[in-house]
């Protein structure tokens, strides 16, 4: 079904048993995001919020909580949206199979964005930010956020839609030092469109008008988010994806979505910033108050019986990774035709995505050397780490296919492989004082920090540990310590304090090693603050290990050296303590989480959803 706006999505959800009203009044303070979270955990269905306690208007969730709910949504134009990526991605496809892809031209041409006359759109009335639903979703949060725009600009030289960038950056609507209904804050991060048309505004000295659509049909709202092939616009999508143009106008010289559901529209000044968060994020903690841009309110609109769509961002996994999974989908091998040699590249979600990347390439620089070493590789690290969003992440662990397939998705078996090859007097690389994700507060500060490049290509060099080396039992101030995976032990220190005390940390570890020969079947060591809560599941390792260090600071080694620059060891250790200067983890909160069982009582709304 092509859907012509988000309440035909939610019946059509609720036709097929994918979704279910929530009749009870609930509190926009923290109940709805407790309940989402605890419906989402569930593998649940997607939730219609009809009554919101202070909002005359509905709210609707988890509407991507699995990804075949998402694919259901989608099930019409999913198809021909690939293959209209695939031929941007590689038109060479399109003439050597040119009956293959007729319906392509056709589909890509439907999808084309349409003016419509009139001004503001029939139905829609002027209302004000405190009519709207105000969700808060974590105790510490700032205020209430928009979880869900899509925040349209355009280019202030070349002004138009075709020229403009629809993102996805959260919008603070209340808290802090914002005016109700006069002003929102608008948090994007390095490397966003929206930046480079506020920085030409500012050379210009004049505002950049701003536009933030809520709602409207689903493929908007994944439009905001997809990584797009050069030249694609992102309302062209959004148009392919819906099955159906984009139809907006212009009100007062404002971008007016007729299909949105909620339409704030307002202008950013040159120099002007507010404190905005905390934020509960999706790499599991908070982040925390920074300033960002405030745009001065100009109007806000509502549809007739609008209905606002939120989502709830927490530690991985969340309903935010069926987008990351439907992504992947749609845009299929666009990463191969940007960087030759590359077969995949897997920003790993239970890590929080930006922080570690995983990656298959090639290695043909060399190939009449009987010793293989990472060269081909290398290049194609850099190329990777240069490569827009690509570019945040701090580690990368890449390999080269050989004997047998590998899969980055196989997140053990490609450690292992890696793991067994690598050679750590060569074949690990840093790049120090640079940037990474606005969100990752395990840098030297906002937005900067380091990165390390893993790289493995080969015969095995090693045989790795399958429970932990004795060198490692009884350490004295370092115990217990717990295997996470072949060749990887959690050992649990003593609670970090400061680096001017870190390197006697790491060097009393080391001399408490019994025998460090020993120790050549465990290249990597991670030390915590837990080492049975790192040891629990893989995704505990990837989330708290990845998540809580700094390559450059939180990277040492047994027998670690110097030469020429490069840096080499016996053994890896990643100091995986939580820092001071790191932000807190999300903490549910006890009193709401006893107040949201009344929803999944028998009688209850949700007394169907089976929960923890």
């Amino acid at each position: 079904m092509r859907y012509s706006n988000l309440e035909q999505c939610i019946i059509d959800l609720e036709n097929h048993g994918h979704l279910v009203r929530i009749r009870e009044e609930v509190d926009p303070h923290l109940e709805m995001a407790a309940i989402h979270l605890k419906v989402y955990a569930a593998g649940g269905p997607a939730l219609l919020f009809e009554h919101v306690k202070g909002s005359k208007y509905r709210a609707v969730s988890n509407l991507f909580g699995t990804i075949e709910r998402s694919k259901f949504i989608f099930r019409e134009t999913f198809e021909s949206t690939q293959n209209v990526i695939g031929v941007r991605n590689d038109p060479i496809k399109a003439l050597k199979n040119p009956f293959n892809y007729i319906g392509t031209g056709l589909s890509a041409l439907k999808a084309l964005p349409i003016k419509q006359s009139g001004g503001l759109p029939p139905g829609f009335q002027e209302i004000r930010i405190s009519d709207m639903p105000l969700i808060k979703h974590w105790k510490e949060d700032g205020g209430a956020f928009v979880t869900l725009p899509q925040v349209y600009s355009e280019d202030p030289e070349k002004p138009g839609i075709m020229n403009s960038n629809l993102g996805m950056y959260r919008v603070q609507l209340s808290g802090n030092d914002y005016e109700l209904d006069k002003e929102v804050g608008v948090h994007y991060q390095i490397h966003r469109g929206i930046g480079i048309h506020q920085d030409k505004a500012n050379k210009l000295g004049q505002p950049l008008k701003v536009s933030c659509f809520i709602g409207g049909p689903p493929a908007h709202t994944l439009s905001a988010v997809m990584p797009l092939p050069e030249g694609m616009s992102e309302l062209t999508f959004a148009g392919l994806l819906a099955g159906r143009h984009f139809r907006y106008s212009y009100v007062d010289g404002y971008c007016i979505s007729h299909d949105a559901d909620f339409v704030i529209t307002g202008e950013i000044h040159p120099g002007e910033t507010k404190p905005e968060g905390p934020f509960g994020d999706h790499l599991g903690y908070y982040s925390l108050t920074h300033p960002f841009p405030v745009m001065r309110v100009h109007k806000v609109y509502a549809k007739q019986n609008a209905i606002f769509p939120f989502t709830v961002v927490g530690r991985p996994p969340q309903e935010d990774t069926s987008f990351g999974e439907l992504i992947h989908e749609l845009t299929g091998g666009a990463i191969k035709q940007e960087i030759p040699g590359v077969k995949e590249v897997h920003a790993i979600d239970a890590a929080g995505v930006h922080p570690l990347l995983f990656a298959i390439g090639s290695e043909r620089y060399t190939p009449y050397e009987q010793v293989k070493r990472p060269a081909e590789l290398l290049t194609i690290a850099n190329r990777i780490l240069g490569t827009g969003q690509l570019s945040l992440a701090k580690y990368l662990f890449i390999a080269a296919e050989e004997k047998r397939t590998l899969s980055t998705h196989h997140i053990e078996d490609f450690l292992t492989y890696i793991l067994e090859r690598i050679d750590l007097h060569r074949d690990i690389h840093f790049q120090t004082n640079t940037t990474i994700d606005t969100l990752d507060y395990s840098g030297t500060g906002l937005n900067t920090g380091s990165k390390v490049v893993f790289a493995a290509v080969g015969d095995p060099i090693r045989t790795l540990c399958r429970e932990v080396p004795d060198a490692l039992h009884g350490l004295r101030d370092y115990e217990p310590a717990r295997l996470i995976m072949p060749g990887i032990v959690a050992v649990k220190g003593p609670a970090f304090t400061s680096y001017a005390n870190v390197e006697q940390d790491i060097k009393k570890l080391i001399e408490s090693i019994r025998d460090i020969s020993a120790l050549s079947s465990c290249p990597m060591i991670i030390l915590c603050d837990d080492s049975h809560f790192m040891s629990a599941s893989i995704d505990n390792f990837l989330w708290a290990t990845f998540t809580r260090s700094n390559p450059s600071h939180d990277i040492h080694g047994v027998n670690g050296y110097y030469e020429h620059k490069h840096w080499g060891c016996d053994n890896v250790i990643i100091d995986a303590r939580a820092k001071p200067h790191q932000a807190p983890p999300l903490v549910p909160d006890p009193e709401v989480e006893t107040n949201i069982r009344r929803f999944f009582a028998q009688g209850g709304s949700l007394s169907g959803v089976p929960i923890s």
